[in-house]
């Protein structure tokens, strides 16, 4: 299967907005189809995010990655948070998720960051052997911690 991946733009709010809800429902938040859109469209206008959708040769969106940047004091670069990659399940297991994160890398070294950097729900296996497939190593060093707000 020939899979495009496209930079999104708010042209593309209503093939993304589909698949961020069934990723925030897939981890346990209500749908709402609307309120993504107007937090997607934000994000992007304020070029806060950096978004790639794949699409399947008919032009039918099948993933996102949903990218974020912050900076290291200790580095000086920035760090890129990979914080979404959601495939529709119907496509899972077919290399997407690779093809995405592969964008992802891309990116990161396109901006000469430091650090790709993403988390996977303790219970996702399959989302963790991708990572450690791809050569992400699990973090040692440091224990994060939350503050949860509002």
């Amino acid at each position: 299967m020939d899979i495009v991946i496209k930079p999104a733009t708010i042209e593309h709010l209503e093939d993304l907005a589909p698949l961020f809800d069934d990723y925030r429902t897939f981890h346990k938040q209500d749908s709402d189809i609307e309120a993504g859109k107007l937090f997607l469209a934000e994000r992007l206008k304020a070029k806060e995010a950096t978004i790639y959708i794949a699409y399947t040769p008919d032009d039918t969106a099948i993933g996102y990655t949903y990218l974020y940047k912050i900076y290291s004091n200790h580095s000086m670069k920035a760090v890129v948070i990979l914080n979404d990659l959601y495939i529709h399940e119907s496509y899972r297991g077919k290399g997407i998720g690779q093809l995405l994160i592969q964008k992802a890398i891309e990116y990161a070294n396109d901006l000469d960051a430091k650090t790709l950097r993403l988390s996977a729900v303790s219970d996702n296996e399959a989302a963790k052997r991708l990572y450690e497939y791809l050569g992400f190593v699990k973090e040692s060093g440091f224990d994060h911690f939350d503050l949860k707000l509002g």
